[in-house]
Formats: structure tokens, C-alpha cells, sequence
């Protein structure tokens, strides 16, 4: 029995982790109850405790716009408390996978973003991220980086519960059309985390920065559009630019990930959102 020591417990990622277990593989789950980020030794204490094979660190500070009020904070959650846990891991041999973010990226160009791409994040969060990246990588253990995008599921926040919502009492909405990136289920990305964490035990010479999201990349005014076909919504969708639709925190116009070296390197495919969308619907009862 593989034992995977798992850091978050009720965010969209941590949630799927729990529910999708490979078989052959059991966790301990650590949510803010248990281990409060914001004391990041609190997080190595945890590691040095454990029993675990290998760290997964679903847990992070995601309030982008809050981000840039409170970035001391971000930082710490998304930063110290990796970097501690990632040093704590290495001191034990054991692998640790932390999942991070397209916005540790300038969000410039039409390209997809590869792993080796020169970073330049454009707000707090993102900098807090890669901050977390440069961590983990200096703690000089057996990791995996992942950074994925535009993340959705049946739980928590995210942009196909906001749409459905607004569904429900708009006849329109208006979209920003000029951000394009890969909408990504958190389950697809708990099924890549353990298959990264269980490759890693295998051979840690894979250690490195990965990026994953669903296929294909799209507008979010696209991916509305299909939310609310699949939905069977009527609600129009009308395209708008980001600067008809400020936020505190600038966020990127280019999203799109190579997701090339985690096939290779991990045996893992980029599914299609789509799919994963018609089974985010169907258990929230949208479908």
C-alpha cells in the first residue's frame, strides 16, 4: 500500500484527491484544521510525523483579486508553507507534487506556455506562486511542479457554478472574449497529481515542472457558451473585451499550456473539458 500524505481537504482540488484514490494507495488528509498554513513549520512538523511515501500540496491561498491587498499573506500560504513542506520532504527522500498556476506567466502572446518559458507574473497571486515554485525546487528533493488553469468542478467557487447561477435570473450575460486558456476539472487534475506522485516513487529522475489542463483552449466567453448548452440554458452570451469587465488583479490574456511534457514523461492525456463539463453538470443537477 502506497501512502500519500495530502495537504488541503475542502478546495476544489483536494476535494477530488479524496474521491478518486487509486487503487493500492491510501491517504492521510490534512486540512487547515488539522495544519494551519500560515505557520509553515507547522506543515514540516506534519511531513516529519508522517508515515507517507510520497506529499501531494492541494492547499493554497487562490483569492487573486484579495491577493494584491494581502499579499504578505498569499505569500506565505503559497510560498514559505511549500517551501517548508517541500525541505521537509527532501529531508525524508520522499517525493512532494505541488500544483501552481498558469499566472506565474505574463499572459503575452497567442503561444501555448511551455514549462521552460521565462515566468513574469503580472499580479500578488501570481508572484506568491512562483514564489512556491522556487521554493520547492531550491528544497533540492524529488518534486513535481504542476501548473494547470481555469479550474472548475461541482464544489466551491469557480466559473460553472457562477454561470449557472446567473442563469437563473439573466436572460444575457456579458463574457470576456479575449482571454483564452484551458478550462480544467479538478478531477482530471487529482488523477494527474497521483499519477505524478506515483511516478515519482518509481523513478525520481522525472522530478521537474509540468504543465496540465483540459483541451481544447478556449475564450471564457466560449466556454460559457457551452456551460449553458450543455446546461440547456438560453441564456445569451455576449462577448465583451477585459477592459469592459475590470478586477483588482490584471489577469493573463494568453492561459493556453503545453501540456506535451507530462504525457510523455507521466503517461497522462489532456482530456477534453467538455466531457469533464458533462459531468460537473450532471452531478450538480444542471444537466
Amino acid at each position: 500500500m502506497t501512502r500519500l500524505l495530502i495537504f488541503g481537504r475542502t478546495g476544489q482540488v483536494a476535494t477530488e484527491l479524496r474521491r478518486r484514490v487509486p487503487q493500492g494507495v491510501s491517504l492521510q488528509v490534512l486540512g487547515r484544521q488539522e495544519v494551519d498554513l500560515t505557520a509553515p513549520q507547522a506543515a514540516a512538523e506534519a511531513i516529519a510525523a508522517s508515515d507517507a511515501n510520497a506529499v501531494i500540496n492541494a492547499a493554497a491561498y487562490t483569492a487573486v483579486d484579495q491577493a494584491e491587498e494581502d499579499e504578505a499573506q498569499a505569500t506565505t500560504i503559497n510560498a514559505a508553507a511549500p517551501g517548508a513542506m517541500a525541505r521537509a520532504a527532501a529531508a525524508k527522500g520522499i517525493p512532494f507534487v505541488h500544483v501552481s498556476t498558469d499566472y506565474v506567466f505574463s499572459g503575452a502572446g497567442t503561444r501555448a506556455w511551455r514549462p521552460s518559458d521565462p515566468v513574469g507574473p503580472i499580479g500578488a497571486y501570481g508572484r506568491s506562486k512562483l514564489a512556491g515554485e522556487d521554493a520547492v525546487r531550491a528544497a533540492g528533493g524529488p518534486h513535481a511542479i504542476m501548473r494547470t488553469s481555469w479550474v472548475f468542478s461541482a464544489h466551491g467557487n469557480n466559473f460553472v457554478k457562477t454561470m449557472l447561477r446567473l442563469s437563473e435570473s439573466r436572460d444575457r450575460v456579458s463574457v470576456v472574449d479575449d482571454q483564452v486558456g484551458g478550462p480544467t476539472a479538478a478531477a482530471d487534475i487529482a488523477d494527474a497529481l497521483f499519477a505524478q506522485a506515483l511516478g515519482l516513487l518509481r523513478d525520481p529522475a522525472t522530478s521537474g515542472t509540468y504543465h496540465f489542463s483540459n483541451a481544447p483552449d478556449v475564450s471564457w466567453a466560449g466556454f460559457a457558451r457551452e456551460i449553458f448548452a450543455q446546461a440547456g440554458k438560453s441564456t445569451e452570451v455576449v462577448d465583451i473585451p477585459s477592459a469592459e469587465f475590470p478586477t483588482k488583479a490584471a489577469r493573463p490574456m494568453n492561459s493556453r499550456l503545453d501540456c506535451t511534457d507530462i504525457a510523455r514523461v507521466f503517461d497522462v492525456a489532456r482530456p477534453d473539458w467538455r466531457a469533464s463539463l458533462a459531468d460537473v453538470l450532471q452531478e450538480l443537477g444542471a444537466a
